[in-house]
């Protein structure tokens, strides 16, 4: 965390009472969901699944240069709906409420290599409830990058902008690699646990499912336009893994976002829990359409709150949010698409860098007082 403490000014029944707020406005939005809720994220899945098969019809023709890129195009978009709006929201139980049996994080598979309750371990149980812990947070730097300057700098990361670069391109590899917390289990003795043997195997066959229907099946049923139905595949994916990164990384590494020692969350207290949520996360300022593309998660800042709301319901959720962060006088991190990526990657170069000076340790930063 930053040596001066944002959130000192606060006193701990101040940020108890900022818990019984949040409390307040999520039970409000958990009273009153109902079939417009439900009825928009039935729309959502059927309108993906046309453009997805209507993209995939145009590609049959893809030997034609603009049938390749209208198809290419359409199949990016279809992928960035499932995977944002649709695959990531639902399996966060967002619509476990309708008990619809083919709309659960129970039983929902997505167009991702990650297996789906692999995915939930990593980033439902560990990303939200340690979020921005440095050491907890798996999502925090994926165990590749430098993310704080008191985190001991050493030559590797000197390479942290390509590391990111490639991490970004092969996102979903990436994401399916730390959900097996790949890192630590490479060694020998670990690789041998008969639990970790059995995850590894579900990736594998996620992989191969996945890798069969778009490099395979998909272009063999095309024809003569194997090749350029391969390519678009390929590109397709590889605009959602960048859509997918960026976004996330806007949600949590733009400067003004706070991290956290292992030892500020002990005995943690709800209010403390979200005030940590608040102060971790940073949102995408937009319209209706860049709100829709990111899955929402340009209201990073209302999902970390409220991980289990419907998506939909994050626009008018954010006006209270953000006059709570008002009234009691914290910086509400926001700005455009461009700003928040740039600001991002300007603090990945800079923390790929030694430090110029070492910072000396102050009472505030060694204590993390109220910032857990």
């Amino acid at each position: 965390m930053t040596a001066i403490d944002p959130t000192a000014h606060l006193t701990a029944e101040q940020i108890e009472e900022l818990g019984r707020e949040l409390d307040a406005i999520r039970d409000e939005v958990i009273a009153s969901r109902g079939e417009k809720d439900a009825a928009y994220i039935r729309k959502v899945i059927s309108v993906q699944r046309k453009l997805e098969l209507a993209s995939r019809g145009v590609l049959l023709f893809s030997f034609f240069p603009p049938a390749w890129l209208i198809g290419t195009a359409g199949l990016s978009v279809a992928k960035i709906m499932d995977n944002m709006e649709i695959g990531h929201n639902i399996l966060h139980g967002q619509w476990d409420w309708m008990r619809d049996p083919k709309i659960h994080s129970s039983t929902w598979d997505w167009d991702h290599v990650s297996p789906a309750d692999q995915w939930k371990h990593s980033h439902n149980e560990l990303h939200h409830t340690y979020t921005n812990v440095i050491g907890k947070d798996n999502d925090l730097g994926y165990g590749i990058m430098r993310v704080d300057e008191d985190q001991r700098w050493r030559p590797f990361h000197l390479g942290q902008p390509m590391w990111n670069f490639i991490n970004a391109c092969f996102f979903e590899y990436g994401i399916a690699a730390y959900d097996l917390e790949l890192g630590k289990n490479l060694h020998k003795r670990r690789r041998k646990n008969p639990e970790f043997r059995a995850r590894a195997r579900a990736v594998g066959r996620k992989i191969r499912k996945q890798v069969l229907k778009d490099y395979v099946i998909h272009p063999l049923l095309s024809g003569p336009s194997f090749l350029t139905t391969l390519a678009a595949t390929f590109t397709a994916n590889l605009v959602r893994n960048l859509w997918t990164h960026s976004v996330i990384m806007c949600g949590h590494f733009p400067e003004g976002v706070q991290v956290f020692e292992r030892r500020s969350i002990r005995g943690e207290t709800r209010g403390q829990w979200y005030l940590r949520q608040m102060m971790g996360s940073a949102n995408i300022s937009g319209g209706k359409a860049m709100h829709f593309m990111t899955g929402n998660l340009s209201h990073q800042i209302e999902h970390h709150l409220f991980p289990d709301l419907p998506s939909n319901r994050y626009a008018e959720v954010s006006v209270k949010v953000r006059a709570l962060f008002e009234k009691y006088e914290l910086e509400y991190v926001t700005g455009s698409l461009p700003k928040q990526v740039f600001s991002a990657w300007h603090k990945v170069f800079r923390l790929s860098l030694p430090n110029k000076k070492p910072k000396a340790k102050t009472p505030d930063r060694e204590q993390k007082l109220v910032a857990a």
